[in-house]
Order: structure tokens, then C-alpha cells, then sequence
């Protein structure tokens, strides 16, 4: 049986997901922990998402000023939370501010594959490489090598990538993967995961730490 932490098993993973098209709702709504959380304590009160999702819009839960908009945030803030586990779902309902960014981007993180294989490929390895600064050139570079397994990145207009770009630098800053720094797009560091954190990602499946910018050879300590 291959370890989740090993090279052969991260290039298994890694072929898997350039078969499917790039899930680019990034635009849709950026990290929000605060409203996942509301939307994880409906869920969890409600029974199950679809009297959530009539809870949420009936009462306006997520603060929108429109109806439109409300569906909108709602439909995507639930399309990612429905990646979690339940232990997941109950820690973000109920944790810290910490924890729940933890929550908000780990959900990203499952249905964003995007935002995953950035923080792993780009932010993880320059972290390795003792490299803590990210760069304009970085992510454009990033960008412009997925294009060639996933064309859907080429067709996006400008405004849309610049969109992409943006609430991405704003997940990451929001989840402590990212500090806001002049000059460069910012400096890259490690977040430091709670107990309970670890608890249920490890359970689900430890390779969502390399999200979190853990490295494979730590994956089997944790």
C-alpha cells in the first residue's frame, strides 16, 4: 500500500484531478469563515442542506443586500462546506476565529482545486525552499503551467482572472498562509493548526495538510 505522503502517491493525486476541469468559483464569494460558520450552525440545526438553504434565505442569515446575492453566497458557501466531514462541520460551527478560517479554507481547499494545488505547489514548495516571499511572477507562472492541462484558464476574461487573482491573495491572507507585505504580493508562512485542527483533517485525510503547508515527510507524525 503506497503512504499518502509519498512522491508516487502525490503524482497519483496530482493526474487524477488535471482530468477534471477547474472548479473557478473563486469569484463567486472569497474565504467568509464568519458566514460559514452561520451556514455550518444552520446546517447542523436544520438536519440536512436543502431546509439550511430555506432558513438562511428566508431570514436573510448572511446579511445580503439583495435576494440575488444572497442566493448566490448562499449556493457557494454551501457547495464548499458539503466537502466537509462532520466532525468539520461541528468544529466550525463552534470554534475560535482561528479554527474556523481553518474550517473556511479547508473546505476551499476540497472544492476549490485551484486554491489547493496553489497553496501545495507554489506556497509549500518555496516555503521548503527557505523562498518566503511570493511574487507577481510566481502566480502568473502558476496560472500560465496549469493552462496547458486546463485550457479553461485561457478562456477566462480579464476581469474574471483578475477576480480569481485577487479573493485567492484574500483566502490566503485570511487563512495566515499569506502575510500582506509592500512591494511583493506578500510573505508566505506556515499557520499554526490547533489540536482539534489537526484532529479532524488528520481523520478525514492528512493530505489536506500540504493546504496548510505541511510537508509530506510530517504528514505521517501528525
Amino acid at each position: 500500500m503506497q503512504r499518502i505522503g509519498s512522491p508516487q502517491y502525490a503524482t497519483q493525486f496530482a493526474r487524477a484531478k488535471n482530468l477534471m476541469s477547474y472548479n473557478l468559483s473563486l469569484t463567486a464569494a472569497s474565504l467568509r469563515p464568519e458566514l460559514a460558520r452561520i451556514v455550518a450552525e444552520c446546517y447542523i440545526e436544520a438536519g440536512g442542506w436543502e431546509p439550511a438553504k430555506a432558513s438562511i434565505l428566508s431570514s436573510n442569515a448572511l446579511q445580503s443586500r439583495s435576494a440575488s446575492s444572497s442566493i448566490r453566497l448562499e449556493r457557494e458557501l454551501r457547495r464548499r462546506l458539503a466537502t466537509l466531514t462532520n466532525d468539520q462541520m461541528i468544529l466550525l460551527s463552534q470554534a475560535t476565529a482561528e479554527d474556523r478560517a481553518a474550517m473556511a479554507w479547508l473546505a476551499t481547499c476540497k472544492s476549490i482545486t485551484f486554491a489547493f494545488e496553489f497553496a501545495s505547489e507554489v506556497l509549500r514548495e518555496k516555503l521548503e525552499a527557505h523562498d518566503v516571499v511570493l511574487r507577481h511572477s510566481d502566480y502568473e507562472a502558476y496560472v500560465e503551467n496549469k493552462g496547458v492541462a486546463h485550457p479553461e484558464l485561457n478562456r477566462l476574461a480579464p476581469s474574471s482572472k483578475a477576480k480569481i487573482r485577487r479573493n485567492l491573495l484574500g483566502m490566503l491572507n485570511e487563512a495566515g498562509l499569506l502575510v500582506k507585505g509592500a512591494g511583493a504580493v506578500g510573505t508566505i508562512q506556515r499557520p499554526v493548526l490547533s489540536p482539534e485542527v489537526l484532529r479532524v483533517i488528520t481523520s478525514d485525510s492528512p493530505r489536506w495538510l500540504a493546504g496548510f503547508l505541511v510537508p509530506d515527510n510530517e504528514f505521517s507524525n501528525l
